[in-house]
């Protein structure tokens, strides 16, 4: 798996290797508004998962996922450390853990 140096970076080297959706986290699931689709914890795995950490402010902290479908639908997550732990379903907890 290839380090990033920033976040930028990884999103355009993950997009060129096909992961070219976004998704959003919502509590029980994943969701690509652009295909207007819900996947389930079940239903999609992580494939890589990128940490960066703010030059200037712990607040900078985030965490990226490369994620792919049972479909075969590929796409990215961005999130920032630890936004997602009170705020989701325990299976997506252990899902991108």
């Amino acid at each position: 798996m290839k380090n990033y140096d920033t976040l930028s970076e990884a999103i355009s080297d993950l997009q060129a290797k096909g992961y070219t959706y976004d998704f959003n986290l919502k509590p029980h699931c994943l969701e690509c508004a652009s295909l207007k689709i819900e996947i389930r914890p079940e239903d999609f795995k992580v494939d890589q998962t990128h940490r960066f950490e703010g030059m200037s402010s712990t607040d900078d902290n985030s965490v990226l996922y490369a994620i792919s479908s049972k479909d075969g639908i590929r796409g990215i997550l961005v999130d920032a450390y630890g936004v997602y732990a009170e705020n989701i379903s325990e299976k997506m907890r252990k899902k991108l853990r």
